[in-house]
Formats: C-alpha cells, structure tokens, sequence
C-alpha cells in the first residue's frame, strides 16, 4: 500500500509540473521550465521510493509502470477537469478500461 500512495503522490507532482503551467500562458517559457523542473524534484523523491519500496516487496518491473500508467490517467483526468476545465469524454473512459483490463492481465497468475 505504501508504494500506491508514493506513485499517487508523485504523480500529483508530475502531473502540476508537465501541465500547470499550460493556463499560465503569461509566464515565460524559460521560467516555466524551471518552475516545472523544481515541481518534479519532489516527484523524484516520492518515485524513486515507490518503485524501489515495490520491487523489493513483490512488484515487478512491469507491474509497477503498468501501475504507475494507470495512476498517472486517473490523476491526469482530476487535473484535466478541474484545472484545466476539459470535458471528460465517453471515449476516454472505454480507453481508461481498456488499460484497467491490461493492469488486470498483468497481476494475473
């Protein structure tokens, strides 16, 4: 469980560091590229944890990035529609299933 909520919260890092800056169009380019890389500083720091505290507890490299996929969509989805006020889509969704279906094929014994 501990690895789970390292790779959500490094994703919630990740995803504010590659995409919050897209509705701030006024901030330079250059300084939204170190604001994100100063943001994704502390993403490493939960990471590196997450995969290493996995792996050595079961996860396997593919399990843990097909894991980190998934988190990755359901943190990016929030973002999307919270933040960056995008509809969520139907398609979206059958595509969201289609990855649960792999995660699922992927923990299968």
């Amino acid at each position: 469980m501990r690895t789970i909520i390292l790779l959500l919260l490094s994703n919630i890092f990740m995803t504010i560091a590659w995409y919050g800056h897209l509705k701030q169009q006024h901030l330079p380019l250059w300084k939204a590229i170190l604001l994100s890389w100063g943001i994704a500083f502390f993403e490493y720091c939960l990471m590196v944890p997450a995969n290493r505290w996995g792996f050595s507890n079961g996860f396997n490299g593919f399990q843990l990035k097909m894991t980190q996929e998934v988190i990755t969509l359901i943190v990016f989805t929030v973002f999307a529609v919270v933040y960056l006020k995008e509809p969520f889509h139907w398609k979206y969704l059958v595509s969201f299933c289609f990855l649960i279906g792999a995660v699922y094929f992927m923990f299968k014994k």
